[in-house]
């Protein structure tokens, strides 16, 4: 046989297998039959209501915050009497804050404060909490955080 003659053969029943390929492969996919839990919505449509827009109230007056707890104070606890400062100037994530004269060493210690939940937060280095207070008339009346013994700062 002449070798192009067997080229020639190879050529045709290449393309004949590639066509009969194709006509099967470009016809798209078949469509399977879905089951009928799938055709049905997962939740039930809930009836429209009408759509009305109003002002939103102004938000709750709170009865302390952090500007009403800014300054100077004299704290008083079990080991007598001293001078807590707490200022306006962020630190971080929290507020400056100074003791002075104090005979409590928690409560010497104390250089942060922050104001959250109602409460004020008396911070140490580090970021330990040396006592908890909640604002009670003009003052404000908690604890210390280590001995649970009563703490009080007044104006």
């Amino acid at each position: 046989m002449p070798r192009g003659f067997l080229s020639k053969a190879a050529c045709l029943a290449l393309a004949a297998s590639v066509g009969a390929c194709a006509s099967n492969r470009f016809e798209g996919p078949r469509e399977r039959p879905r089951p009928q839990a799938a055709l049905e919505p997962a939740t039930p449509a809930l009836p429209s209501g009408r759509v009305t827009s109003e002002p939103l109230a102004p938000p709750p007056v709170v009865a302390t915050g952090r500007s009403s707890v800014v300054g100077s104070w004299n704290a008083t606890d079990a080991a007598g009497s001293c001078k807590v400062s707490l200022s306006s100037t962020p630190s971080l994530d929290l507020y400056k804050a100074s003791a002075a004269g104090c005979g409590n060493k928690d409560l010497a210690k104390v250089s942060a404060w922050d104001f959250r939940d109602g409460e004020v937060y008396l911070y140490q280095p580090g970021g330990t909490v040396a006592a908890r207070l909640r604002q009670a008339g003009g003052s404000l009346d908690g604890a210390l955080s280590k001995s649970g013994a009563p703490l009080s700062l007044a104006r």
